[in-house]
């Protein structure tokens, strides 16, 4: 394989662009896991974590990738063939639902085309329908990384409320956690599953579950056998800074300073930057005369865009001439949205320049790819970019 000049440009949807600080950060010799010098990291972490989730509670630290956290959820929680309901919102919903069934617990699926967020008014139903509270838990992705559509979560707590349903609500923000608004305190999650190669913009190797005290309490009756994940040993250890098993100390290192940077920026100034570059991708996408694969506005992603190939084009084909011409990496089509749509990543470590780089390596790739589009799409993303700048100096300079 011949050598490209320049940086690698990966804009897959995660793990995204790890900065130059936080590799920095993690640059440092190995330390005594029970010392004091520990203790101090180890500490800060576990607190700083807390601001992300926007939580007064526990969050537990896994030295493991996202998956582990989804199954550390459902262990601590629930027990051998109990009900969960999930909403199938994508691939990742999907593996979470067999997750679920490999651990002997019972699913059930409302259904999805794939294009649009969970239905709070369909959860609703169900749960109404539910006289005997079977359901024991539902279980939403927050942001479906196959799909660039964001459910409201909110909405589904709120309909959990109105069908006076007691089920533990568990919620996977591996995607959006540091990328798109989200409050698990205020929005009543029981258990949030998160990772750190996405928007907390570190390696893959952390992941977090995020507790309200009703989740600790159902914790104590649980039925699924667990040892890695319990969270018992967890919260006594992390209470005085340490943990049960060697943690993963150098990537808490890079995790206080990451946690750092989004508060340095201002969370909802990372928000604001996500949604404005998946506004200004999807105006790319418009141009070109392609479509977005999430259908409803109010679902877009500000993490990841998802697009739609013409008919009898292959994406896969699309990435492998942009990754061989230009050393960019763009998103796959996933399961049954292989070499049917391709995604840009858009989120974490990531600025106006980066994305309009990203997009010039998007079009130049239709082009040489012989992709039926228009020209002009990233002219099109740097005159929203424009716009939003000067409306940003326009504000600053009134107050």
């Amino acid at each position: 394989m011949s050598t490209l000049e320049g940086r690698h440009f990966l804009q897959i949807p995660g793990p995204t662009n790890v900065p130059d600080r936080v590799l920095r950060a993690m640059d440092m010799p190995t330390i005594d896991h029970r010392g004091p010098e520990f203790q101090a990291l180890a500490k800060k972490a576990l607190a700083g974590i807390r601001t992300i989730f926007k939580t007064e509670n526990p969050v537990i630290i896994y030295p493991a990738s996202g998956t582990g956290a989804w199954e550390a959820a459902l262990v601590n929680t629930l027990s051998p063939g109990d009900l969960v309901l999930m909403s199938e919102t994508g691939h990742f919903a999907t593996l979470w639902k067999k997750l679920a069934e490999r651990l002997g617990l019972r699913t059930e699926f409302i259904p999805g085309d794939w294009r649009h967020g969970a239905d709070p008014a369909a959860i609703a139903d169900r749960l109404k329908a539910d006289k005997g509270h079977e359901i024991k838990a539902v279980c939403v992705v927050h942001n479906e990384t196959s799909t660039g559509c964001v459910s409201p979560i909110g909405a589904v707590r709120k309909a959990i409320d109105d069908a006076g349903h007691p089920a533990l609500y568990l919620v996977d923000t591996i995607s959006s956690l540091a990328s798109i608004d989200y409050r698990h305190d205020e929005w009543g999650v029981d258990v949030t599953v998160g990772g750190s190669q996405k928007g907390l913009m570190l390696p893959p190797g952390l992941s977090f579950n995020a507790l309200s005290p009703k989740a600790i309490e159902a914790s104590k009756t649980a039925g699924l056998l667990r040892s890695f994940w319990a969270w018992d040993e967890m919260l006594a250890m992390n209470d005085n800074g340490f943990f049960p098993y060697t943690p993963a100390t150098n990537l808490l290192y890079g995790l206080n300073v990451a946690i750092d940077m989004l508060h340095e920026e201002g969370l909802d100034n990372v928000f604001a930057r996500h949604q404005r570059h998946g506004a200004a991708t999807r105006r790319a996408v418009e141009a070109w005369g392609l479509e977005v694969l999430c259908l409803e506005e109010a679902n877009h992603s500000g993490s990841l865009t998802a697009v739609v190939m013409p008919d009898g084009q292959n994406a896969d084909n699309f990435r492998k001439v942009v990754l061989d011409n230009f050393n960019m990496s763009l998103g796959a089509g996933l399961a049954k949205l292989a070499g049917t749509i391709f995604r840009i990543g858009h989120l974490g470590h990531f600025n106006d320049l980066t994305l309009i780089g990203t997009l010039g390596g998007v079009e130049m790739g239709l082009n040489k790819a012989g992709v039926p589009y228009k020209a002009g799409g990233v002219q099109a993303a740097m005159d929203f970019l424009a716009k939003g700048s000067d409306d940003r100096e326009k504000r600053q300079a009134a107050e």
